[in-house]
């Protein structure tokens, strides 16, 4: 039996709801948004993100633990299947282990770019940041130094971030102060790769007593307006708090930054999204739009994984504060940031609707339903045990992703393109989560193809069932 009700009334009827609440897609027998101006979450699978848009790109790298890797792409919409770049690794003992939190700023010419990292043990994490060889993001660099502040010598601290005020650069993070063991710190810096005094700490409100990480900045209206995240990253409500510095006070002192009370970003049950923090902010090509990026989760169970990257447009409120606005759906269609030049990139939904030229067909029997609710792109997905069953998709473009749930009842499909061989994907997940990518293509010449999913009936030991979800695919046509 699987672990979730398909059938019941209730069921469908919140899922029905649910999905009017938050769709800013067409529904059925509208027309479908212009796909190359739009485009859908995640941008990555990885947590912890920063993005920047520089010299024709975006550029975004997420926690990866081993190694420092970027992203990039001209469209916002073609992120998720770009090809990562490995830009650092380290073989120094101290420091080649839980490598987290990459930050990366541009001062005179080259890039800088701050990270977290330990030898294995957590309490051992500190600040480090290196230094590019020339003008591009990706690198090459060279390691720079280690960022400590003298009064905390070798002490825990993660979520390195810059400051840039009055001129003058600072260094923000998290680590220990007298309010928390992850609290907020400011120390002053002469360079962008050394600290020049002090941390000062911020008793930062938020909601819940646990931590106090990820600081980042927006500068308008007079004002800094210094965003970050509290309670446990893997609790559902993990969330964005606020505090603001005028910009003719100096942030080393204390008493200078107001509190905002209240979260300023938090989970969104109506939408599916919980956990939602560890965010900065980027502007569209144009320089006109103001974006959050951040990681959320599609699970209300206290985890650290299936953390995803997504962005979405802010605003700003009459007072002149930013509005950071209420985290959307994790399929959401969404219009590109402005000056961005789209792709063309488009959906695919388990009904056979699309924003684009494609469409998916069923062989076998497959069961169909809106049971998934918030955890399914439009609500609906198809499931079934049945081993030999296909689910067949047709697309035009260079590469299609597959999307669904992953649950304690999924088994083993096995996936092939244009009838090449099979390659086997375990669909099962310890905890039940949404959306998830389970299958990236490999870059196919443009034009037409298929993408076929064969149940094979099979699972791994730790699995209750063999189901195989099919939801979602994201076709990218350049």
């Amino acid at each position: 039996m699987r672990a979730r009700s398909r059938t019941t009334l209730v069921a469908a009827v919140f899922a029905l709801l649910i999905g009017l609440a938050w769709m800013p897609q067409a529904t059925a027998g509208d027309s479908m948004p212009t796909a190359a101006g739009t485009f859908r979450n995640p941008l990555n699978t990885g947590p912890d993100p920063f993005l920047t848009h520089a010299n024709g790109n975006y550029h975004l790298a997420t926690t990866q633990g081993d190694a420092i890797r970027m992203w990039s792409s001209p469209s916002l919409a073609t992120l998720f299947a770009a090809d990562p770049v490995t830009v650092w690794t380290d073989t120094d003992p101290s420091r080649d282990q839980h490598i987290w939190a990459p930050e990366f700023y541009r001062f005179d010419g080259r890039w800088y770019l701050y990270y977290t990292a330990d030898d294995g043990v957590d309490e051992h994490h500190r600040l480090y940041v290196l230094e590019s060889e020339g003008d591009d993001p990706r690198g090459p660099y060279h390691f720079k130094g280690k960022l400590e502040p003298p009064n905390h010598v070798d002490d825990f601290a993660i979520d390195p971030g810059i400051l840039q005020h009055g001129g003058r650069l600072y260094l923000a993070y998290s680590g220990l102060n007298e309010y928390q063991h992850n609290g907020l710190n400011i120390a002053p810096m002469s360079n962008p790769y050394t600290v020049s005094g002090d941390a000062v700490p911020l008793d930062g409100a938020g909601g819940c007593p646990e931590v106090r990480e990820g600081p980042a900045f927006l500068y308008r209206n007079g004002h800094t307006w210094m965003t970050y995240s509290t309670c446990d990253t893997g609790k559902p409500d993990y969330q964005v708090w606020m505090m603001s510095l005028p910009d003719d006070a100096d942030p080393l002192v204390p008493g200078n930054w107001t509190q905002h009370e209240g979260p300023r970003f938090a989970r969104n049950d109506a939408a599916g999204v919980y956990g939602p923090g560890h965010h900065t902010f980027f502007q569209s090509p144009d320089g006109t739009e103001d974006w959050i990026i951040y990681h959320g989760k599609t699970t209300s169970v206290n985890t650290y994984t299936d953390r995803t990257t997504r962005a979405q447009r802010i605003g700003w409120h009459a007072d002149g504060s930013p509005d950071l606005g209420t985290p959307l759906a994790l399929g959401a269609t969404q219009d590109l940031p402005s000056g961005d030049p789209g792709s063309g990139t488009y959906w695919i939904n388990d009904d056979g609707r699309s924003s684009g030229a494609g469409t998916v067909t069923f062989d076998g029997s497959w069961n169909a339903g809106a049971g998934c609710a918030t955890q399914c792109f439009w609500g609906d997905d198809h499931w079934t045990d049945q081993a030999g069953a296909t689910a067949t998709f047709s697309f035009t473009g260079t590469r299609i992703a597959l999307l669904s749930v992953r649950d304690t009842g999924n088994g083993i499909a096995a996936i092939s393109v244009d009838g090449g061989p099979e390659q086997r994907v375990d669909l099962h997940g310890p905890i039940r989560v949404g959306e998830t990518l389970q299958y990236l293509s490999p870059r196919l010449p443009h034009g037409e193809h298929t993408l076929t999913v064969r149940v094979t009936g099979e699972h791994n030991p730790d699995s209750g069932a063999a189901f195989v979800s099919v939801d979602r695919a994201e076709v990218y046509t350049d």
